[in-house]
């Protein structure tokens, strides 16, 4: 009970002094609690949405799938026969049966000629209004629509200032249809996030599936005499289940659920990854925070020690000390975390996924692993300042603060970390010699992982060398000043080495991945230039199918040599072996694409491999599965269809375009469904590229998804993909680095407390206040410096390990962004500025009289 009276008293005694280290874990907690609630959110979002929409049975095409749409390459949706709609209404125990035709692939253009699709990447679905629709959603304007009309969400509607009466475009597969809106229709739940149109079903049988008579989907209500289970079992009896799915309704909702969740935990663990960088980095802040405070007290433990306090209640008494700081500071971390996943619902409804604080989910697990993990963590890192108060001797309260250093641990510790580092850049070596990716992946894990630990354990040993060295060039033009702020950065090299760890994890992670995403780039630019021949490449802005009518309209371009066209298909190998080999992404091309791309093949040329009967395979699959030049393998289309072909070419794994390739006339001829092409390649003739380009921008215009790149257009389109990427990687590794600045203010803050009597002594000799903040500024922008050179050499290592494995992929070309570089290391010198204006503020404002009497 004394040690909890002691612990008790001497946290609320250091309480302010404790603030900083409270954030870290208050934001590192947030996040974690954040990320919880938000996607809990979300599932549960969406759960209530299935649930209404839900039948007793559905059923739809063995592939079909909400959330991947097999069949968009097509541009038309898996389909069951329509006639089955009546044959299951006249099923004992049915009451209703509701056919649905439902596309991913159309897309709607307003009277302005601009896509109305979500800005956010959602898909634009149409299909017909029925009466599952009816079951989430209320025509709040006009009516339901008849022959040549469309009825859009009230989302949608809002985001694209449309109204009833206005005129849309419908482009499909099969044609360009005029269309007028006749309603607006509002979700009862939550609008999914993408812009839903409705047409009424001849129309949607029309436009969507170009006349056929099918659906993609038919829902059956039970009268309520029968079962799900009883119900699909007669529905299986009726159709057999051989390419159908057939699902209960609560099978359908947990198919949906577990597609949703498994989209949505790509996004948790990515934001939890983020949130675990932020934890590690808090704990230095932690430990720098009770290391100080022990030292602090040192005087005080040696009088507790004396007065016959064991060594175990010393400890207990910081543990109690941790455990109190982690507790609150989780409690807070779980309410700021609500307030974030609020956040994030904002964030989404303004990007068109209206969510609704109604559904805020926080389950019971939630609070629970916030506040475990935050005292977890606060608890091992106050460990080891716990365990040296723990060996503070009476005798220390005979001395002055401060705890005495261990020159032997301190070159264990040194020897320790260097061999870890020294192994962990081996193994960041080793990735080089690797043979496949995987090899490589692991000794590039394994090389961070060491390399990291190694470096932070032998942190404080560099301490002296590298200080010393920033010093020579930073402080030596301020005097007795720049003196002052080196020596003090150098008294307590563990200190300094924790503070600056944190930083440098962060860095460490911002120069890696920006050498990664500029070789990326640069890797990219060089396989255009040298394999790129065509003048033109034209995509849409999603990267999906290209639909005839553009085709048809960049066919009738005056100037045009030729153009290619590229398809992906899938296919079912039969190896020589007899096993077969599921692909997906195999590039199926006009015979004229060898001429728009350069690829390097090992054996035989692209030209052969693209006749028909004839296919390109990739290097890696021709070694992996015993492929030879000149195999006749099997070959069955998704779809339907199949033939042999030989194989013509083996094409290097080195090159970024290589894989499998064949002739789009193979396609044409054995294949029973023919996927749109995703790419045109489009060269002009010798001296007419400006007037192509001018005709074929002319062309595409009233198709606003359609773009049309040069060779440095399509560079620059890569290059900014690249830096979207990376910014968001950026934004979230922010929190790694507000972190690790609290850190820094921390460290001086506590070091200006601890340095008191010190600081008027400074002053009663005849240091001015400027002269004093200018100390202080000057010992954090050093100690910040020093974590940026730690970090970013650390992350230049990782970078180009990295680099390798990019290499094995065909991306060869290794380029350091020192524009990045150089501008991370002058902003750590502006954060350490920053950082210590506060702690220099309130040394300057220190009556120099009660510093000198502090004892």
């Amino acid at each position: 009970m004394t040690v909890l009276k002691t612990s008790l008293r001497s946290f609320y005694a250091h309480k302010w002094r404790m603030v900083l280290s409270a954030m870290a874990i208050v934001l590192s907690v947030a996040f974690v609690c954040g990320t919880l609630v938000f996607t809990a959110t979300m599932n549960n979002t969406f759960t209530k949405l299935f649930d209404v929409s839900a039948s007793n049975v559905a059923v739809s095409h063995e592939d079909a799938d909400e959330f991947s749409a097999p069949g968009m390459g097509t541009g038309k949706p898996d389909t069951i026969p329509g006639e089955l709609q009546e044959q299951l209404a006249d099923l004992p125990g049915v009451e209703h049966v509701n056919g649905s035709i439902v596309s991913l692939s159309a897309m709607a253009i307003d009277q302005d000629n601009e896509s109305i699709s979500p800005t956010s990447g959602a898909p634009t679905i149409t299909s017909n209004w029925s009466v599952i629709d009816e079951r989430m959603m209320t025509v709040t304007e006009g009516a339901p629509p008849e022959g040549g009309q469309v009825m859009v969400d009230a989302d949608t509607a809002d985001s694209a200032d449309l109204a009833v009466g206005d005129s849309l475009r419908l482009l499909s597969a099969f044609g360009d249809f005029p269309l007028t809106i006749s309603g607006i229709a509002k979700f009862d739940t939550t609008n999914p996030g993408a812009a839903l149109l409705y047409l009424d079903t001849e129309s949607a049988r029309e436009y969507l599936l170009d006349g056929d008579a099918d659906l993609t989907n038919i829902y059956v209500d039970s009268d309520g005499t029968v079962t799900d289970e009883q119900l699909k079992a007669s529905v299986a009896a009726l159709i057999g289940e051989d390419g159908y799915k057939i699902q209960t309704a609560e099978e359908y909702v947990e198919d949906n659920k577990d597609a949703i969740g498994e989209a949505l935990s790509i996004f948790e663990y990515v934001l939890l990854g983020f949130a675990g960088i932020a934890l590690l980095v808090g704990i230095f802040l932690i430990v720098n925070t009770f290391s100080m405070l022990v030292a602090q007290r040192t005087r005080e433990i040696g009088l507790m020690r004396a007065i016959g306090t064991s060594r175990r209640q010393v400890n207990r008494s910081v543990l109690i000390e941790a455990l109190l700081l982690g507790t609150v500071a989780s409690l807070i971390g779980f309410g700021v975390g609500i307030g974030l996943a609020v956040g994030l619902m904002s964030i989404m409804s303004a990007v068109g996924m209206k969510l609704s604080t109604d559904d805020l989910t926080i389950d019971a697990s939630v609070p629970i692993i916030g506040v475990i993990l935050g005292i977890a963590v606060t608890l091992i890192a106050a460990y080891i300042p716990a365990r040296r108060a723990s060996r503070i001797s009476p005798m220390a309260a005979l001395r002055d603060a401060g705890l005495p250093g261990d020159a032997r641990a301190g070159r264990v510790r040194a020897l320790l970390g260097g061999v870890l580092t020294v192994a962990g850049l081996g193994f960041l070596a080793l990735t080089a010699t690797a043979n496949e990716a995987s090899a490589g992946a692991g000794f590039l894990a394994l090389g961070v992982l060491f390399s990291l630990i190694g470096l932070v354990i032998v942190g404080p040993s560099l301490v002296g060398l590298v200080v010393r060295g920033i010093s020579a060039v930073l402080l030596r033009g301020f005097g007795s000043v720049g003196r002052l702020a080196e020596r003090n950065a150098l008294r307590n090299p563990r200190r300094t080495g924790a503070t600056a760890s944190a930083l440098m994890i962060g860095l460490a992670l911002v120069a890696g991945l920006s050498v990664i995403g500029s070789s990326m780039v640069a890797s990219a630019r060089d396989q255009i230039d040298s394999s790129l021949g065509s003048d033109y490449v034209v995509t849409t802005s999603m990267f999906s199918e290209i639909v005839p009518e553009v085709t048809a309209a960049i066919e009738d371009v005056p100037g045009l040599d030729h153009i290619s066209e590229f398809r992906m298909v899938d296919l079912d190998v039969t190896l020589p072996s007899g096993d077969v080999l599921e692909l997906d992404t195999v590039a199926a091309v006009s015979e004229t694409y060898d001429r728009d791309v350069t690829m390097e093949t090992l054996e035989g040329d692209l030209s052969s491999a693209l006749a028909p009967g004839a296919i390109a395979v990739s290097e890696s699959h021709a070694e992996d599965e015993g492929i030879a030049f000149g195999d006749e393998l099997l070959v069955a289309f998704d779809g339907g269809g199949e033939t042999t072909l030989t194989v013509a070419a083996i094409i290097a794994d080195s090159d970024m375009l290589g894989g499998w390739h064949f002739g789009e006339q193979t396609l044409f001829d054995h294949a029973d469904q023919v996927p749109l092409p995703v790419t045109l390649y489009i060269s002009a003739v010798d001296g007419q590229q400006d007037a192509a380009r001018a005709a074929l921008d002319a062309a595409v215009e009233p198709y606003p998804q359609m773009e049309v790149r040069d060779q440095a257009e399509f560079k620059d389109l890569i290059e900014s993909q690249v830096g979207m990427l990376l910014n968001m990687v950026y934004g979230l590794l922010a929190l790694a680095i507000i972190v690790a600045v609290l850190g820094v203010v921390n460290t001086l803050a506590l070091s200006v407390v601890e340095r008191t009597r010190e600081i008027g002594l400074m002053r009663a000799i005849g240091l001015s206040r400027r002269q004093l903040r200018r100390m202080i500024r000057l010992e954090s922008v050093v100690i910040a410096l020093f974590g940026a050179l730690l970090g970013l050499g650390l992350g230049l290592a990782w970078g180009a390990a990295g680099q390798q494995l990019l290499a094995m992929e065909g991306m060869e070309s290794f380029e350091i962004p020192w524009g990045t570089i150089i501008g991370v290391f002058i902003g750590s010198a502006v954060v350490g500025l920053l950082a210590a204006l506060l702690p220099a503020f309130r040394a300057g404002r220190m009556n120099v009289l009660n510093a000198i009497a502090t004892e």
